[in-house]
């Protein structure tokens, strides 16, 4: 798999990250963060 971009997984859903290479850190999409904890099935509005 490939560590630049990636697909995790948290209480069986799928959360998009993004590997920064100069951070040294990953980034999580927020809308798929709180679509998992509010379990939402539209986490846009």
């Amino acid at each position: 798999m490939e560590k630049e971009n990636s697909i995790k997984i948290f209480n069986d859903k799928k959360i998009r990250t993004k590997w920064d290479e100069e951070l040294e850190d990953y980034w999580y999409s927020i809308i798929d963060v709180i679509a998992v904890l509010t379990e939402s099935k539209n986490p846009n509005r």
